[in-house]
């Protein structure tokens, strides 16, 4: 049976962005109508864009990202710009325990295949995820190579490349959006925070300009840009982490994805906790929600939410934690409060722009 060559292929761009000012209308129009049948500026009924919406719209079902750790590191753990990577890291703690840079690309991609065939069957279309720290930080040929070997799966429909933003450059980029005319390739940077102050105290080795910078570059070329960031570093309040969404609006990504802030052992970050606590605020689970739904009224409502927390297994976590509960819960919690509160991501950043 021939494959149905997927959205991204067949249609613009565009067609799978949702415009701003189009949402502003698409919001007004439905104002009148009942919260349970209002269809939000996305085009559903969910009070927030979702990355499964999202990747669901570009590729017409359902679609899961196989992690891989390709054996990169970052140029803040080898002497580059500095030792011992950021403060809060140990990339370990995210990986599937499939994952690991003693197996080829292909050999993680079959056992990642099998890995969610018994988690949660149902996806039909899969990305090659390069996920463990930096995966775009080594030479031009080796990148392609690595890339290559993934695409050369026959499961295997487009990348995603998780990195850093002072690690890309106009060759690669390049390679990327001609290898993006024919199959789906997104690239997420580590942002972290928009606060240069915060970037320099976790040792990041980069200032947010060059985020600015990176995304800007990569989505001049059409390729689908994402940003990650983590909510609770140390010394950023509320009102400071709201006052970054501004920013983050202001860059030209597809996606975003939050997490909270959580302490691995043996990391820099668990050394400062144990020496100084009362330098962090670690929030109730309920106190992190509140926070997410007024981060997302103010986020632009076609900017797609691929993540809204983190968990990792309780062998890598030390300090205060949320005794286990689960992502799912998370989301259905998020959800819960948008209704209550009778709102919806990008609310006021429409009032605002109206």
């Amino acid at each position: 049976m021939e494959r149905r060559a997927p959205a991204y292929l067949t249609q613009p761009r565009d067609a799978v962005k949702t415009d701003a000012g189009g949402a502003a209308e698409a919001a007004g129009a439905n104002a009148s109508e009942g919260s349970a049948a209002r269809r939000y500026p996305w085009g559903d009924t969910r009070r927030f864009y979702s990355g499964t919406a999202y990747l669901r719209r570009v590729f017409g079902g359902r679609v899961r990202k196989l992690s891989i750790d390709a054996g990169f590191t970052c140029p803040n753990r080898d002497g580059t710009l500095g030792r011992g990577g950021c403060t809060f890291c140990r990339a370990e703690a995210y990986l599937p325990a499939y994952c690991s840079p003693a197996k080829s690309v292909g050999r993680q991609i079959g056992e990642g295949l099998a890995f969610h065939a018994r988690r949660c069957a149902g996806a039909s279309h899969y990305l090659a995820y390069f996920q463990a720290h930096t995966n775009t930080y080594a030479a031009f040929d080796r990148l392609r190579a690595l890339y290559e070997e993934a695409l050369a799966h026959p499961k295997i429909e487009g990348l995603v490349i998780g990195t850093r933003p002072d690690c890309v450059d106009d060759r690669l980029l390049d390679y990327l959006a001609s290898v993006a005319e024919h199959r789906y390739v997104a690239v997420e940077y580590g942002i972290e925070s928009v606060w240069d102050e915060t970037l320099a105290a976790v040792n990041r080795g980069h200032d947010f300009a060059a985020a600015e910078r990176a995304v800007r570059r990569t989505a001049e070329r059409g390729l689908p840009v994402g940003g990650h960031f983590i909510l609770g570093l140390p010394g950023e309040t509320d009102e400071r982490i709201l006052a970054g969404v501004a920013r983050i609006n202001a860059l030209p990504l597809t996606t975003v994805k939050f997490h909270q802030l959580q302490l691995f052992r043996s990391t820099t970050m668990a050394a400062q906790y144990a020496a100084d606590p009362a330098v962090f605020r670690f929030r109730s689970a309920e106190a992190y929600i509140d926070l997410l739904a007024a981060i997302l009224q103010r986020l632009r409502p076609d900017l797609a939410v691929g993540r809204i927390a983190s968990e990792a297994p309780p062998r890598f976590l030390c300090g205060p934690t949320w005794g286990g509960l689960r992502n799912e819960e998370l989301w259905g919690l998020l959800e819960k409060r948008l209704s209550l509160l009778d709102t919806f991501q990008g609310e006021f950043f429409l009032h605002l722009h109206a």
